[in-house]
């Protein structure tokens, strides 16, 4: 098949900013969707396990390995984008009960007109805020709770206190786990004050990322994994060495030092995530 043209792209006004939602070049049906320029979604109608952005696959990965293959899960996911990850979920776990919270009503009305996802009375997407969606929700009700929230390419301070991480702690369920998107770079104030504040309430944790990232040396995503029990670190091990781009995993005496000494974040003094360097956002035009 041919390469698609510039014309093929879609463009739009949407609440948060102009989205953009670029053809694949070398993947049929496969776009990549755009907010204000920073890449937010990569998503594959054809085939939904198909995984392009490292940090996905390192989600995913996590998702995998939490509970026995195929078994259905109850999955909050905070922020939307394209759908990428209740795509995949819905297609390796059939039956799985999804919500989503998305708080860019047009980005919804866009991505469901132009990248329709296959129709699933358990897959609900509302339009709304996050922390407006876990208060809404009941205790214990959920296996996963996934964070990927970036508005102007930056997590809001209000998804990254404690308060915010115990209300997530009060959602999940016992044997539950907390996904959660962070980019950061050096020298990694940011990251390293989640892992504080979230393990202040979910204690069994671990970082999965770039080892360049996790050594303060570029911008890029690092995945927080955490819960009430021991995650699966060999098996995250494996599957982060054997990416397309090769990942590592910190756990128990590395995370400790990874964190060194980084104080929990509170609603008072949260702020938003780091801004990524000018320029570090590039796609195939």
């Amino acid at each position: 098949m041919g390469r698609r043209r510039d014309a093929d792209r879609i463009a739009e006004q949407v609440d948060t900013g102009l989205a953009e939602l670029v053809p694949d070049p070398d993947r049929s049906r496969s776009w990549t969707l755009l907010l204000d320029g920073a890449p937010q979604s990569h998503v594959d109608l054809t085939d939904p396990t198909h995984l392009e952005f490292e940090y996905v696959r390192r989600l995913a990965a996590a998702i995998d390995l939490v509970a026995p293959a195929g078994a259905p899960l109850r999955v909050l996911h905070l922020g939307g984008g394209a759908l990428t990850l209740p795509r995949y979920v819905a297609a390796t776990r059939p039956g799985s009960t999804q919500r989503v919270s998305e708080v860019d009503g047009a980005l919804v009305e866009l991505v469901r007109r132009a990248l329709p996802w296959r129709a699933d009375p358990r897959l609900r997407v509302r339009v709304g805020d996050a922390r407006a969606a876990l208060a809404a929700s009941r205790e214990a009700s959920y296996d996963v709770v996934v964070a990927d929230v970036f508005a102007g390419a930056r997590t809001p301070a209000r998804l990254t206190s404690v308060e915010y991480a115990a209300e997530v702690a009060r959602v999940l369920r016992p044997a539950g786990w907390y996904l959660a998107n962070l980019a950061d770079g050096p020298p990694l104030r940011y990251a390293r004050g989640q892992v504080a504040t979230v393990r202040s309430v979910l204690s069994r944790a671990c970082l999965v990322g770039d080892a360049a990232v996790l050594r303060g040396r570029r911008y890029g995503n690092l995945v927080l994994i955490a819960g009430r029990q021991e995650p699966p670190v060999a098996a995250l091990t494996r599957r982060a060495a054997g990416d397309w781009f090769p990942g590592r995993v910190l756990a128990d005496a590395d995370l400790d030092h990874f964190a060194g000494g980084a104080t929990v974040v509170h609603d008072a003094d949260a702020t938003d995530s780091t801004p990524p360097p000018p320029g570090i956002f590039s796609v195939r035009r």
